[in-house]
């Protein structure tokens, strides 16, 4: 589980955790009075009533305390995507201000002239013009943003201080323009980064990033963008009117007979690579292969299926830079649902021990990957057991948020102490330290009350354990160790996002195993009815610690 600025982990009382789904706030009288843990360990978890509300249907719900973030949709603008796919403003802003640069550089792109420089970049590859006003606009993108630490480009492969913040700022790696050389040929190219949080970008792996992206430019411009902890891969069109609009999600790679193979010289003296390429085309695979590794990778997530592979052999080294272009586009794909390889593990796993780290590639549905692996080496990981990727999307998830009208430091204050837990959780009684010092991970909590309905009327409890907290950014996790309602080992954050005006962005999420026998979507639902009432009791119990305040000092 990841406790990140887009989604924080979460259980079953307390503040949440990694997206899936989005709920919407269901009526009480929805929930049936008869509902037990009995229920909630076995089948028709919660009753028929609460899964009347699809989960695609969901709309915002604003009180006058706060307001739910939705579901995104197709025909959503970018803003309005990136505002329900992430509580962090300041990771909207950047990646808003890359689809500025992006969308400059389709018009750059179609009216540049490809004649080359007498420029090469650091790694000795030739420059053309259009590469080097690709990369200014994004390094000044960047700038603008005003939420970026660190950039670095392919073509220049040094850390450039932008000027932001570290603490909840980020370090950005982009390829300005992959495929440039085949710009000329009228082929089509694309730009690529990642997002990293902090100021790091060695020592971190794809799987530390907080988003990821491609803009493509073809005979349409696309802005196909990741974010960590919400489910798929998202296109967006560039309208005739210079704005994005979501066209399609991509949440599953399926099976299919589509190959896009790179670096075919290094089946000259690999073998295994060449047993692999007569497979395809003894198995009648469509070839679709371009050169641009860009519309290459992402056919296989707007077509839904296929394989493309990029492998060296003693005599042709690795080219596909780890930080620039494989460790986004691993992202990208794995968000999708599909899957990555350098042939014995997932490319989002792999350390970036330096800018100019390469590696061979493949990315593709599951059954592809297992093939790469196996042909190249004998055995494959993912066959073997559990993909990293497969394991945490095998997890239910869900996500509620809401606004706050109250300071961030006063609503960090409320949510962050266990003695005030029963101000503002409905149905809690009683909360008591078990072990460790609060506010240290470690500290283990018992916390009861009626928050789940029993059938045999007695009190539900649970036991939880700090797993991290980070006062500064204002999240914390827990976990949850055991308990009496049947979601032993669920986990669950809090995020605070300052909002502005002296509100608060409340971001609970929720992340479980599976449970046998009973539905997603209610317990899902059910949940997030839970932590919604929380949100909304939040600012109540700040103006009534306010006024028990104001009442003693008068008294006094």
């Amino acid at each position: 589980m990841e406790a990140s600025i887009a989604c924080c982990s979460a259980r079953a009382f307390l503040p949440g955790v990694s997206t899936q789904h989005s709920t919407a706030l269901a009526a009480p009288s929805a929930i049936s009075p008869s509902f037990s843990s009995k229920s909630l360990k076995s089948t028709s978890l919660f009753g028929e009533s609460l899964r009347q509300v699809p989960i695609s249907s969901l709309k915002v719900s604003k009180t006058t305390q706060s307001s739910l973030v939705t579901k995104c949709e197709i025909g959503d603008s970018l803003e309005e995507f990136l505002t329900k796919a992430t509580p962090d403003k300041g990771l909207i802003r950047l990646m808003m201000c890359m689809g500025e640069a992006i969308r400059t550089i389709s018009f750059k792109v179609r009216t540049a002239s490809c004649g080359g420089t007498a420029c090469v970049n650091s790694f000795g590859d030739e420059q053309l013009a259009v590469d080097m006003l690709a990369d200014k606009l994004l390094f000044e993108a960047l700038t603008y943003s005003h939420v970026c630490k660190y950039a670095c480009s392919e073509e220049v492969p040094e850390l450039q201080d932008m000027g932001g913040p570290v603490e909840g700022g980020f370090s950005v790696a982009f390829d300005p323009l992959d495929g440039s050389s085949i710009v000329d040929t009228n082929f089509t190219v694309g730009t690529i980064f990642g997002v990293w949080p902090g100021d790091k970008l060695t020592g971190v792996t794809g799987a530390d990033q907080v988003a990821a992206a491609m803009g493509i430019y073809g005979p349409r411009t696309t802005y196909v963008l990741a974010i960590k902890g919400f489910p798929g891969t998202h296109e967006f069109l560039l309208l005739d009117e210079g704005k994005w609009q979501h066209v399609k999600e991509t949440t599953e790679i399926s099976e299919g007979k589509m190959f896009s193979p790179g670096n075919l010289r290094a089946t000259f003296d690999n073998p295994d690579y060449d047993k692999l390429i007569n497979y395809y085309v003894k198995e009648k695979y469509t070839l679709r292969y371009t050169g641009g590794m860009v519309p290459d990778v992402n056919q296989i997530i707007v077509k839904e299926k296929g394989v493309f592979t990029n492998v060296i052999s003693p005599t042709t080294k690795a080219k596909l830079r780890l930080l620039f272009e494989v460790a986004p586009l691993g992202l990208l794909v794995e968000n999708a649902g599909g899957y990555s390889s350098d042939g014995h593990q997932s490319v989002l796993d792999k350390v970036i021990g330096k800018l100019d780290e390469r590696t061979q590639v493949a990315y593709g549905s599951k059954n592809e990957i297992i093939r790469f692996e196996e042909t190249l080496y004998g055995s494959s990981r993912i066959k073997g057991g559990v993909a990293a990727s497969e394991a945490r999307s095998e997890k239910w998830r869900g996500s509620v948020s809401g606004i706050v009208e109250a300071p961030i430091e006063k609503v960090w204050s409320m949510v962050s102490q266990t003695k005030r837990l029963a101000e503002w959780m409905p149905m809690v009684e009683r909360c008591t330290d078990l072990a460790g010092e609060e506010g240290v991970p470690g500290y283990v909590r018992l916390v009861s009350g009626f928050m789940f309905p029993q059938e045999d009327g007695e009190r539900s409890w649970i036991k939880e354990k700090l797993v991290s907290i980070d006062i500064p950014q204002h999240n914390y996790v827990y976990k949850l160790e055991a308990s009496n309602v049947g979601l032993d080992g669920s986990v669950n954050s809090v995020k605070l996002v300052d909002y502005g005006n002296d509100s608060t962005l409340v971001d609970w999420s929720y992340e479980l195993d599976p449970l046998q026998g009973t539905c997603e979507d209610s317990i899902i639902d059910y949940l997030g009815f839970l932590y919604k009432s929380c949100i909304n009791r939040i600012e109540g119990a700040i103006e009534a610690s306010r006024k028990v305040s104001v009442a003693g000092s008068q008294f006094n």
